[in-house]
């Protein structure tokens, strides 16, 4: 089994940071380049940066801003939003960012994976998956577009697509889960973990490190992503930029793997 990490997701609304509830509502928490210099300090295993407008308005990634990203990143950086096509792709490793996120794209052109895994390798094509639960079904159907557009593939069909066309790793993020920091929902994670060979990292719903801990031991993921984990604080949802310390987080993973 890989080493987990736990990884922080930062969502990009605007030019601001912001955190969503079910991909609604998104509340402004602050600036996007700060929040990478804190996490910076808080030597953090990776980031996954979100623009979650790029799709949705059709634009392609803004290169300038990733590379503003990429130089004050100290930790590996994923980058998705808007990405659709293999040049795009390349640009933005050659900006110094580790790995490619595609969604909407791979939905739209399955082939683009391939052709995206070709180019910049296997361990830099990342596919993140949008789910939400079918109502009273164990089984799960892909969203586009913040949610908004339902795609006629389900969720393990298409992640087992994904894996066979070149993906290096899939993410699987719940619309249902997303900031409500109720847990993760590990009915889809072992689902997932069972359909494909590929490394997974689950996001949506992380509300503790106890989720986090659980989710590395009973599903043995390569990522436990999380927003509003570490961009809120407390009841109330100050909005506190945090991260567990290096020791604790060791911690963390060592108890999680000896399962």
């Amino acid at each position: 089994m890989l080493r987990p990490r736990i990884i922080p997701c930062l969502l990009v609304h605007e030019g601001g940071l912001v955190k969503t509830v079910r991909f609604g509502d998104p509340t402004y928490v602050g600036d996007p380049i700060n929040a990478v210099r804190i996490f910076n300090e808080k030597e953090t295993d990776e980031l996954v940066v979100l623009d979650i407008d790029a799709t949705v308005n059709g634009v392609a990634p803004d290169f300038d801003v990733i590379a503003n990203l990429a130089a004050e990143c100290r930790m590996p950086l994923c980058y998705g939003g808007g990405v659709t096509t293999v040049e795009q792709a390349k640009k933005i490793i050659s900006l110094g960012v580790e790995k490619v996120a595609i969604s909407a794209a791979a939905v739209a052109n399955p082939a683009l994976v391939a052709e995206i895994s070709a180019a910049v390798g296997r361990q830099s094509t990342v596919v993140i998956i949008d789910v939400r639960k079918r109502t009273l079904s164990s089984k799960y159907d892909v969203y586009t577009h913040n949610g908004t557009r339902k795609a006629v593939v389900s969720a393990i069909e298409f992640a087992q697509a994904m894996d066979a066309a070149g993906a290096g790793e899939i993410v699987l993020n719940s619309i249902d889960r997303d900031g409500t920091m109720k847990g993760f929902d590990l009915a889809l994670a072992r689902q997932l973990r069972a359909a494909v060979n590929v490394p997974i990292s689950i996001l949506g719903g992380a509300g503790s490190l106890d989720d986090i801990e659980e989710l590395i031991r009973e599903v043995g993921v390569l990522g436990a992503v999380a927003g509003s984990l570490f961009v809120f604080k407390g009841k109330y949802r100050a909005v506190l930029i945090n991260y567990p310390q290096p020791a604790a987080k060791e911690t963390l993973i060592r108890r999680a793997m000896q399962r």
